[in-house]
């Protein structure tokens, strides 16, 4: 069979949720953030970020937080065909936090969970025949169920011509040999342990362990004795992590000293969190490994993933891209706290961001003055509006991707809340209509609190009347406006989207838009999107599209907005953006909705009928841009939205 997978891992999955609050004790925490977690978890992910093709064996339960390691699996490029929904138990959750550079208390709510319910028969034949690897990890050897599935896992992979790895990731309290309070508790002698995990130890080609888990694995607390323990049952390849030294490789018989095996660079960087940094290392050691690398080099990969990992809030959201690790290796350490290199936490979220909108066809109408100022119009019947432009956004996408909508919360909340789940891409508007200077919506906040209560999936949405001539003064206070945004967004881990409209401030000419660009990264603003006025010449957009990628070359793109033109003004626009990779489609609005919304609040026309006419327009000007983009890149369009059923 055709090997599709690089690696499939085995066993935990679970919930973290991380304390957001660093130096105090767990007893004293406000927050938590929430992250997918388990090292086989953890390695599917952080291996899928470093272009490996990963998948994962498990079980989680058949609700939310099920739901969540699903999809966010999903997210992050890993094959779920092995991820198993458990109808009787739940998924199991992890409570940690970072108490400081020593202490990370954790607390394992695994009792009866759904992961360690996996047995020989979620095992399947033709999955693991897929794969070029197979990682287990230590928990899953600690009871006979799950441990009869790992090694049915192992039986098959040696059939099929896998390789296979372990992480012992020894966790006392998971073996049943320290109490609910010692999660943190890395090692504990057992006997017991050291002979189950002897056992399995000559099913594997690649074994890496801290030097406390050699320790359970060899029966002693002397690391060389412990390692020749191990080599007596296992040709395996060792790998010996020894935290601020690195890790030192052992292919053959192990010698008198650790510093004998064959080492990859450390790097030189501050300790923030150790948890999960393992698996982060695991992870790039992988790379190595399946890349055919000498060891130097895969545990140059490893220590490279396990420092970022150790420099940063969480476990899976710290592992780095592909990209990210190439730039860390080339350009070193310029700082020791890694999570505060600016141009390193950059490269960091702009390459693992989720979801593939290379297609963008946005119905925009998250407008509130506008519509305000409609005859007939009052809050609760704008509210109800904007709740049939979704059914009609939901009627055009059809479930299909690259379809979203622009929404407010202080007029559209029901239509917001609602759009959640749908598939939709979500942005929501931030800025006061109509401000300038700059000004936000109140319920943000004074110091835009109010984003911490935004859900992860809402794009922050701000538009700035501005024009390169503006005077100094009203310059530096929309800058600085933005700029709090953008990092307050940041800080949330929301996505940024910054519209700039110099037309209606000033005249505008092939270097307006590019120059007001240049400001805005100047100042450190790194916008997720832009949202743009329609260009009429050419010029005007090569200088918009250079200075974006002369600043990031992983922006998400362009979309370009309508400003109430017709559609034959619209098409005209749409030709020629199209031809622009990066602008990747537009978000409309007052062209769709705009005198149907003036015929609805005078009751002329009826909800089905505004819903049908917004359908109508909006599924018009999707066929107008696939027909633009289409034609510029060469290539027929697959079918109008009309012959699709809409």
């Amino acid at each position: 069979m055709q090997k599709t997978l690089d690696v499939i891992t085995i066993g935990r999955a679970g919930v973290d949720l991380y304390g957001a609050q660093i130096g105090g004790r767990l007893e004293d925490m406000g927050s938590f953030r929430k992250y997918i977690g388990g090292s086989p978890t953890n390695i599917a992910c952080g291996t899928a970020r470093l272009g490996l093709k990963s998948g994962l064996i498990t079980r989680v339960g058949d609700e939310h937080m099920g739901r969540f390691i699903r999809e966010q699996l999903a997210r992050e490029g890993v094959d779920t065909t092995g991820v198993i929904t458990d109808p009787e138990r739940l998924t199991a959750l992890v409570i940690l936090g970072i108490r400081d550079q020593e202490q990370f208390p954790l607390i394992f709510y695994r009792e009866n969970c759904a992961d360690m319910a996996l047995s020989p028969g979620d095992i399947d034949e033709a999955l693991i025949a897929r794969t070029r690897s197979v990682l287990a990890t230590g928990t899953h050897l600690s009871h006979p169920q799950t441990r009869a599935a790992v090694l049915r896992a192992l039986e098959l992979a040696r059939q099929h011509g896998a390789r296979t790895a372990l992480d012992i990731d020894y966790r006392p309290n998971l073996w049943g040999v320290a109490g609910h309070g010692a999660g943190e508790s890395r090692f504990v002698e057992s006997a017991a342990v050291t002979a189950q995990l002897q056992e399995t130890l000559h099913h594997f080609d690649l074994i890496v362990g801290t030097e406390e888990e050699f320790h359970i694995a060899g029966g002693t607390t002397d690391t060389i004795g412990a390692l020749r323990a191990v080599r007596a049952v296992t040709p395996a390849v060792l790998i010996c992590k020894r935290g601020a030294a690195g890790a030192v490789a052992f292919t053959g018989p192990i010698p008198d000293s650790l510093d004998e095996g064959e080492a990859g660079p450390g790097f030189p960087i501050e300790v923030f969190n150790v948890l999960g940094a393992g698996d982060g290392f695991f992870s790039g050691l992988l790379k190595g490994w399946l890349d055919g690398e000498n060891w130097p080099r895969a545990l140059e990969y490893a220590n490279a993933c396990g420092a970022l990992a150790v420099s940063r809030h969480g476990c899976t959201p710290a592992y780095p891209s592909l990209e990210e690790l190439r730039f860390f290796l080339q350009r070193g350490v310029i700082r020791p706290d890694l999570r505060n290199d600016d141009k390193l936490e950059q490269i960091h979220w702009s390459t693992n961001r989720k979801g593939d909108w290379s297609t963008m066809r946005v119905f925009a109408f998250d407008h509130r003055m506008q519509l305000e100022a409609m005859a007939g119009a009052t809050p609760s019947k704008i509210g109800a509006f904007k709740e049939l432009c979704l059914k009609a956004a939901l009627g055009v996408a059809a479930g299909r991707p690259g379809h979203g909508i622009l929404t407010d919360d202080r007029l559209g909340r029901r239509a917001l809340h609602a759009a959640a789940g749908t598939g939709l891409w979500l942005g929501r508007p931030t800025e006061w209509p109509g401000s300038r200077p700059l000004q936000l919506e109140p319920d943000l906040g004074v110091d835009l609190g109010g984003l911490e209560a935004w859900p992860r999936d809402q794009v922050v949405k701000v538009l700035c009347f501005c024009h390169p001539d503006d005077d100094a003064a009203m310059q530096a206070d929309q800058e600085a406006t933005v700029l709090r945004l953008f990092t307050a967004a940041r800080r949330n881990g929301l996505e940024f989207l910054l519209e700039i409209i110099p037309s209606k401030v000033g005249p505008c000419d092939d270097g307006t838009t590019a120059e007001l660009i240049h400001r805005f990264y100047r100042i450190g603003v790194y916008p997720d999107w832009w949202k743009l006025e329609p260009m009429r010449t050419a010029a005007a957009w090569e200088a918009a599209i250079r200075a974006i990628e002369e600043h990031d070359r992983h922006t998400r793109g362009i979309v370009v907005l309508g400003l109430d033109a017709p559609e034959a003004e619209l098409a005209a626009s749409f030709a020629v953006a199209a031809g622009y990779p990066l602008v990747r489609g537009f978000a409309v609005g007052r062209t769709i909705f705009g005198s149907v919304a003036q015929g609805w609040l005078a009751g002329a026309l009826s909800d089905e009928a505004a819903v049908a006419e917004m359908q109508r327009r909006y599924a018009r000007l999707c066929t107008l841009w696939d027909e633009a983009r289409a034609k510029a890149s060469g290539r027929q369009v697959a079918g109008s939205y009309q012959e699709a059923g809409e």
